[in-house]
C-alpha cells in the first residue's frame, strides 16, 4: 500500500507528484487521520476568520466590499482587496478563538510528538491566533518573521480622509508574523530522542554552518505566479520553499496543508522533493489547486533553500 493511501478514506482526491490533494474539510479530515501520522503542519488559515466567511467571500466577489477593503487603482496598478481585520467585533473574537482552540486540538491528534506547526497570521491577528493555538495544548516555539513590505494598512481614517489628511489608523505592514509551534515531547524525552523516534522535535538547518533563521526576507507574490493561481492569499514560493524545507528536519516525512487554498504550500515542498498533503474544503480552490501545483512547483527560483542573511553578528559593532 501507498504511503498516503491512509490518508484518502472516501474524498475527493488528485495525486501530484509525491504529494496529494484532498478536497475536505479539515477538521474533519484531521480527527480521522491515524494518530502521530504527520510530521509537520505549515499553512495559511483562510476560514474560521470572518473575511472568508462564503458571504464575505460573494461581497469580495461583487466588488462592494463588506469586510473587504476594495481599494482604488495606484500608481497605475490595480491593488488586490485586502481584509479589514479591525472590523472583528468581540463576539467574532470569542469565535476566532474557539475556532483555533478547536483546530489546535485535532492538529495535536493527528501530529507525531515533537511536529511543528508553521501558520501564517498577520500583526493585528497573531496574539489571538497564538494564545488560542496555546489553549489548545500546543507549545509556542516562537515566530517566524516575513519581512515584506505590502500595501495593508497605512491608510487615511476611512470616511474622513480629507478631514485628517496626516493621520494612518495603522501602520503600513512591512513584516508578516507566522507562528512556530510545535507538539509536546513525551515527558523527559529528548530532542534528540525525538529525532530518533518520531523524525520530529527540530526544524531543518541551512547548512552545517547555519540555522534555520527567524527572520527572512521575502519578495511579495511575483504575478507569474498569480497568473498561474488565483487567490487573494498567494505567498510566494521564493519564501514557502524555506519553510517546508525547515519543517522536516531529517529531510523526509508528511507535511501538512489543512487550508490548501491554491496549493502554494504543497507546490512548494512538490518543487524540493518533499511529500505533502493538502486539504480544501472549497471546490473553486480545490479545482484551481489541482492546476497550478505542478506549474508553480515547476518554477525555477534564484535560491531554493538559503536565506538571505540580515545580519553578520560575529562581525557588527554593538559597542
Amino acid at each position: 500500500m501507498d504511503s498516503l493511501d491512509a490518508f484518502i478514506f472516501d474524498y475527493t482526491h488528485i495525486r501530484s507528484g509525491s504529494s496529494l490533494i484532498v478536497h475536505a474539510d479539515c477538521f474533519e479530515w484531521l480527527r480521522r487521520v491515524p494518530e502521530n501520522s504527520i510530521h509537520s503542519i505549515v499553512t495559511d488559515p483562510p476560514y474560521g476568520v470572518k473575511e472568508y466567511d462564503v458571504d464575505q467571500i460573494e461581497k469580495r466577489v461583487r466588488g462592494n466590499g463588506g469586510i473587504w477593503r476594495i481599494p482604488p487603482a495606484f500608481d497605475g496598478s490595480s491593488r488586490s482587496p485586502l481584509p479589514r481585520f479591525t472590523a472583528l467585533n468581540p463576539k467574532e473574537r470569542a469565535a476566532l478563538h474557539r475556532f483555533f482552540v478547536e483546530w489546535g486540538q485535532v492538529a495535536l491528534h493527528a501530529l507525531r510528538p515533537g511536529g511543528h506547526i508553521f501558520i501564517a497570521t498577520n500583526a493585528f491577528l497573531s496574539q489571538l491566533v497564538f494564545s488560542a493555538l496555546v489553549d489548545s495544548g500546543l507549545e509556542f516555539r516562537g515566530e517566524l518573521i516575513r519581512l515584506v513590505r505590502t500595501f495593508r494598512g497605512g491608510d487615511r481614517p476611512k470616511n474622513a480622509e480629507a478631514a485628517f489628511p496626516d493621520v494612518c489608523s495603522m501602520p503600513r505592514s512591512c513584516y508578516e508574523p507566522w507562528g512556530i509551534l510545535r507538539k509536546p515531547l513525551p515527558p523527559r524525552m529528548t530532542v534528540s530522542d525525538c529525532l530518533r523516534l518520531y523524525e520530529t522535535g527540530g526544524m531543518r538547518r541551512i547548512s552545517a554552518d547555519q540555522p534555520f533563521n527567524d527572520v527572512i526576507l521575502s519578495e511579495r507574490t511575483p504575478r507569474r505566479e498569480r497568473d498561474i493561481a488565483d487567490h487573494p492569499s498567494l505567498k510566494p514560493q521564493s519564501f514557502l520553499r524555506q519553510v517546508v524545507r525547515a519543517a522536516l528536519p531529517l529531510g523526509r516525512g508528511i507535511i501538512v496543508d489543512p487550508f490548501m487554498g491554491a496549493g502554494s504550500t504543497v507546490a512548494a515542498a512538490q518543487a524540493l522533493g518533499l511529500t505533502c498533503i493538502g486539504i480544501e474544503r472549497y471546490a473553486d480552490y480545490f479545482e484551481i489547486g489541482a492546476q497550478a501545483i505542478p506549474k508553480l512547483a515547476a518554477l525555477s527560483m534564484d535560491t531554493t533553500a538559503d536565506q538571505i542573511p540580515l545580519f553578520d553578528f560575529q562581525t557588527t559593532d554593538v559597542s
